[in-house]
């Protein structure tokens, strides 16, 4: 729900500042604020060293996190300059797609379930992005190529997650994500004050919010939920984001787009709901009651 409405946030700040300063600012707030958060949460017979908090694996983690973390937001957030909040919402949940078909490279198994919800999501998308000409927006294109670097920070995430402390985990992704966005926006973009000044709403959601408590939550979650099921989960933000863009920014999705949008929702739950297995086999049932 954080990250449905923090596509609302995206497309406010862009009105003040530009997509890679936009990055930058919020992952550096983000960054900031799991520091006390790191304190406070460390028993009181342990400290957290250099030694613990600056470890290898926790360094490298933190790098390839934000590496992907800086690649998906910075193109997610340079392409919703050129399309709704909706839109962007629905299009950037396909990494519920893409999670398990990446898992492959993993040996993760891939049922049929995720080929049939592969293919009404491409319908899905189809509706909603491509004109009549058969032509695509950049704003859309770019989004999707976002999906595939956040369907890779899920499995990141979960090959990571075992081995490292989740909020220092965080705290490294974040900084090497807004280090990459300020290099970026030095490079590429005019920063001003007064630009910052006037998204300081939409960057403290986005920073305080979005990043500092949702990417932790999702960290944290999942030490203990597989990153198939994370990833389904997650992929509700397309709803809250179509929800917010309604709302708050007055965007209406055509019949054409909403159709697409339901084949895309249907796609993503049936990439997982299909593949889960069984809880209990009926015989096993049965045998389990016959001893009580």
């Amino acid at each position: 729900m954080i990250w449905g409405f923090a596509f609302v946030a995206q497309r406010q700040g862009m009105e003040y500042v530009s997509p890679f300063t936009f990055n930058a600012v919020r992952f550096a707030i983000g960054a900031l604020s799991l520091i006390p958060v790191i304190l406070f949460s460390t028993p009181k017979h342990q400290t957290t060293t250099p030694q613990v908090l600056f470890s290898k694996t926790t360094m490298v983690g933190g790098l390839c996190l934000g590496i992907a973390l800086f690649l998906g937001s910075s193109l997610q957030q340079i392409g919703i300059v050129q399309t709704t909040a909706g839109k962007a919402g629905f299009i950037t949940g396909l990494y519920v797609i893409i999670v398990p078909l990446l898992g492959l490279l993993w040996k993760q198994k891939t049922g049929r379930g995720t080929w049939l919800g592969a293919i009404l999501a491409v319908i899905g998308m189809y509706f909603l992005s491509v004109s009549d000409d058969c032509s695509i927006s950049k704003g859309d294109l770019l989004v999707l190529i976002s999906a595939v670097f956040w369907a890779a920070h899920v499995q990141l995430i979960s090959l990571f997650i075992k081995r490292s402390n989740a909020l220092h985990l965080s705290l490294f992704q974040f900084l090497f994500c807004s280090l990459f966005s300020w290099l970026a926006a030095v490079q590429w973009e005019t920063i001003t004050i007064s630009g910052i000044q006037g998204a300081t709403w939409p960057i403290l959601y986005a920073g305080l919010i979005s990043v500092g408590i949702a990417y932790t939550l999702q960290v944290i979650a999942q030490q203990k939920a597989h990153p198939a099921h994370a990833a389904i989960i997650l992929s509700l933000e397309s709803v809250f984001a179509a929800l917010g863009g309604y709302l708050i920014l007055g965007e209406i999705i055509s019949l054409r787009g909403l159709f697409g949008c339901s084949l895309m929702l249907t796609g993503m739950l049936l990439s997982q709901l299909l593949t889960r297995k069984k809880l209990f086999k009926p015989k096993e049932v049965y045998d389990a009651a016959k001893k009580y």
